[in-house]
């Protein structure tokens, strides 16, 4: 391929409505992708969405539009429906990230009778008012009076079945004929119309008729089902506000949240949901995350602290200045990131959709030699056997099968978003559930990030006040967690930061500038004792310190040692609860840091982990690296210095209140900044894989069943269509449940 040929191909989304079960998404991939000039197609039944890359001199996108619309399928550019839409719209979310579009034009027969697939439209109706209601309805209604034309005049009542048979499956064929024609020959509505008409030649119906209906009331259910799934995402959009109060010169006015620029500023009162991701420009006011993070208790912010779109401002009005446009803000880039996920699809998912491709053909040739070989081998009825290859036509279609794993993953992935737990596809939630080591980054991760000095020893005839002031005009301008302990004590203690330069990092080591008029440097006790001979009661007294958990720096002079400052960076609350439950999990827990030994052992030991110290970025990786040879391991870090380690393990999970590397980064985020979270999405992921081996357990169990009472001849067409429909409906009911589940409840 030549570059200008690259050049040509440009990615397209689309919002593909009315797929309800892994058949529709593989029908629909596997006939877009015939096209020429289309490439890399991916289909997200959750999130539904077409994306795929098109050279549009081979094939233009009404062409695409085109043959997703002749499988029954509603579709909408993306792009084109990212405009505001009303606050009652359960799809819209003002953002620019569409979830669902609108119906377009050249679609006449949407909405007749036959695998009708819900159009955006539909959505908040009542089941009776959607487009497959009024097939159910219809097709009842032909069921009914066929019965009645029976009851009346017997001698046609056969005939009154037969109309009623042709006229249901006739939309049914109509799209069957379109598969095919894409080259599909193995969809539902192909058996479903064979199953039909077959039935018909011999004398079947009155059944036919009925299994017409019970597929009409299977698409109901499945809809009403997949639409539930889809539920969690929708209400993600719907946090943030349409409107916003944006402020010029002082007056305000009411304007479209879509519409707000970086630098522009809003005025967010009382009550109201933030529109924008900002910060503060005025106010002070308690602002409740939850609907972003999940954090249940309001956090009260002031002026330069960030805010969310989707927060609420509790208690005072604030005037906030805007730093992300509306399809970049933290809710548009969850959204984004949880339809995106489908994409990263589980190893499950991955064989049961190959699987898949192969059973139907199985079945269907199956099915064959059950009408086939019994009569010609045999000397069996062709019309006992004829039947039972049809029932078992009906019973052909995988879409419980495919949708088994999807719909849980979807869910899964729905209910970590809602709790601040975001996980990026379901490889991480399959990775997640098996590991058996979490490897936690301890600064900013098991800590909070936020070291405070907590003793200062002076030598000779050094006072505290002097001791801090030579240390801070060391550390001005660092943003180095230890230098900002220092410059915050010398703040609380009224001390002047006497003015330095040529500030240099000693690689790790520490700190050297020129405070007045002499060099000055802020190290470890390991590096004055080489460069300075630091006495040895005070090298005792930096261990004394280290062992009890504090990171202890020197201050001196040429050749003058002026003091020891310790800090302490203490645990997170809720750090030694989450390590107990991840041991009750069967998780070892392990700390990789580098900090010195002493400090790392005595946070180690007040949580009870075991720990690796003095490490290095390239010491993290082997020691993931080694511990993956013995299972699945989760890093758990901060999105930046860790990223190596990060990637190295088997799942690498970022800590960080909705920044970008917190959700860009890592395979998973957690926005909270809780370590409990961890054991709770460990849980999360759990429960999913057991909800995805109970959805291919009911779906390849019934379909064993009844292939085998089938044959028998113990049972028929109607409950073979039931078994079918039924099976999926069950699946995706299953995997809702994974929408209630509460990850932070242990057992």
């Amino acid at each position: 391929m030549t570059e200008m040929d690259v050049n040509k191909e440009i990615s397209r989304d689309w919002t593909v409505s009315g797929m309800d079960c892994g058949s529709c998404a593989t029908k629909i991939k596997d006939a877009v992708a015939r096209l020429p000039g289309v490439a890399g197609v991916e289909v997200g039944i959750m999130s539904e969405r077409l994306r795929l890359t098109l050279d549009e001199d081979k094939t233009g996108r009404d062409k695409i539009e085109k043959t997703v619309r002749a499988l029954g399928y509603e579709i909408t550019p993306r792009e084109a429906t990212a405009e505001p839409v009303d606050a009652n719209d359960h799809d819209g979310n003002g953002t620019g990230h569409s979830q669902a579009g609108g119906k377009a034009n050249g679609d006449s027969d949407h909405g007749s009778p036959g695998h009708v697939h819900d159009d955006p439209a539909d959505r908040g109706k009542s089941w009776y008012q959607t487009g497959k209601g009024r097939l159910v309805i219809f097709t009842a209604l032909l069921l009914v009076a066929a019965w009645g034309v029976e009851l009346i005049v017997p001698e046609v009542g056969n005939w009154a079945f037969v109309a009623a048979c042709l006229i249901g499956v006739a939309p049914v064929a109509r799209r069957a004929f379109a598969a095919l024609r894409m080259g599909q020959p193995f969809t539902i509505e192909s058996l479903m119309t064979i199953a039909a008409i077959g039935a018909l030649f011999i004398n079947a119906a009155e059944e036919a008729a009925l299994v017409v209906f019970l597929f009409a009331v299977g698409e109901v259910l499945e809809g009403v089902a997949a639409g539930k799934a889809r539920d969690g995402i929708r209400a993600l959009a719907n946090l943030v506000p349409k409107t916003a109060l944006l402020e010029i010169n002082g007056a305000t006015r009411e304007v479209s949240a879509a519409s707000l620029a970086v630098g522009q500023t809003v005025l967010v009162r009382p009550g109201d949901r933030i529109p924008a991701d900002g910060e503060i420009k005025e106010g002070n006011s308690g602002v409740d995350d939850s609907p972003v993070t999940g954090e249940s208790v309001p956090v009260n912010k002031g002026p330069g602290d960030p805010v969310f779109a989707g927060s609420i401002n509790t208690e005072a009005v604030l005037r906030v200045t805007v730093t992300k446009t509306a399809e970049d803000n933290t809710i548009s880039r969850i959204i984004r990131l949880v339809e995106e996920a489908e994409e990263a699809r589980a190893p499950t998912e991955r064989f049961i959709d190959r699987f898949s491709r192969w059973y139907m053909p199985a079945i269907v040739a199956l099915a064959a030699l059950v009408v086939l070989v019994p009569p010609l081998a045999f000397g069996q009825p062709w019309d006992t056997w004829v039947y039972r290859g049809l029932a078992l036509l009906l019973i052909g279609c995988p879409c419980a099968l495919v949708i088994s794993v999807p719909a849980s993953i979807a869910s899964a992935l729905s209910t970590g978003a809602r709790r601040g737990l975001l996980i990026k596809g379901g490889a991480v939630i399959e990775a997640s559930a098996k590991v058996s080591r979490v490897a936690f980054d301890k600064t900013g991760t098991l800590t909070h990030g936020r070291p405070v000095v907590t003793d200062i020893v002076t030598f000779g005839t050094t006072t505290e006040d002097e001791l801090l002031a030579v240390a801070a005009g060391v550390e001005s301008g660092s943003s180095h967690p230890l230098a900002i302990a220092i410059l915050n004590k010398a703040e609380e203690a009224g001390i002047a930061v006497p003015p330095s330069r040529d500030a240099k990092a000693l690689m790790g080591k520490g700190v050297i500038a020129t405070v007045g008029d002499a060099s000055a440097w802020v190290t470890s006790p390991g590096y004055a004792k080489d460069n300075v001979g630091i006495e040895d009661a005070g090298l005792a007294q930096t261990i004394i310190f280290e062992e009890q958990g504090k990171t202890a720096v020197v201050v001196f002079r040429e050749k003058t040692s002026l003091g020891i400052i310790a800090m302490r960076d203490e645990p997170r609350a809720d750090a030694p609860e989450a390590v107990r439950q991840l041991k009750a999990m069967g998780i070892t827990p392990v700390i990789l840091t580098g900090d010195n030994p002493r400090t790392a052992a005595a946070i180690a030991e007040s949580l009870g982990m075991e720990y690796q110290a003095d490490m290095m970025p390239e010491d993290k990786i082997n020691a993931v690296r080694d511990m993956s040879e013995h299972g699945g391991v989760m890093m758990i870090g901060d999105g930046i210095n860790d990223a190596p380690a990060l990637k190295q393990a088997s799942v690498g999970v970022a800590m960080g209140s909705g920044t970008d590397v917190a959700l860009e980064t890592a395979d998973a985020a957690i926005l909270r900044d809780r370590v409990i979270d961890i054991p709770a999405t460990i849980r999360l992921t759990r429960a999913a894989m057991t909800n995805i081996r109970q959805n291919v357990t009911i779906a390849l169990g019934l379909k064993a069943v009844f292939l085998l009472t089938t044959v028998l001849g113990l049972t028929g067409l109607w409950i073979a269509i039931m078994a079918d429909t039924g099976a999926t409906v069950l699946v995706t009911l299953n995997a809702l449940r994974l929408l209630r589940f509460n990850p932070e409840r242990e057992g």
